[in-house]
């Protein structure tokens, strides 16, 4: 499944906003940047998670 792709905007105080749009072209979701942000930097992708893994069976095993 493809990642949702945001677009960026600025909100009336000025701070930076996304906003993720359907397939018909309306907002599904407006967020603003520093929220975003920090919850991907949160998530960790599939290979971050398999090398962690992969580390903690390597140390088991020692």
């Amino acid at each position: 499944m493809a990642k949702a792709r945001r677009t960026t905007h600025r909100s009336k105080t000025g701070k930076k906003l996304y906003a993720v749009r359907s397939k018909e072209g309306k907002f599904k979701d407006i967020q603003t940047y520093k929220r975003a942000h920090g919850a991907d930097l949160r998530k960790k992708s599939k290979p971050e998670t398999a090398a962690a893994a992969k580390r903690a069976a390597k140390k088991k095993t020692k």
